[in-house]
């Protein structure tokens, strides 16, 4: 198990401070990222906690997953590895080659 954690069902309401004040409960929160969009900068409705220790981290997901925070019921998992990005050749469209 790792110690970063998947949180989805964000209320768009909710802030890095108050996902990080929720998490402190169970243990040292080493960071908080909540996901915002590019073009509008709102919040996309998830985000990641990082806490200080795996033991830690399944504590939160037992006590916060399916729990009510700002209106909503959130979701909390174990956050899987990021996946490195390929290289699309730019704008995103297929790998044609000429």
């Amino acid at each position: 198990m790792g110690n970063n954690l998947y949180v989805g069902n964000l209320s768009y309401n909710t802030t890095e401070d108050g996902l990080r004040q929720a998490f402190a409960t169970y243990g040292e929160v080493t960071r908080v990222n909540i996901i915002t969009d590019r073009e509008t900068g709102r919040p996309r409705g998830f985000g990641f906690v990082e806490m200080g220790t795996d033991e830690q981290a399944q504590a939160a997901i037992q006590g916060l997953n399916g729990q009510d925070l700002d209106g909503r019921q959130i979701r909390v998992a174990e956050a899987n590895p990021r996946q490195p990005r390929e290289d699309r050749g730019g704008f995103g469209g297929s790998r044609t080659r000429w």
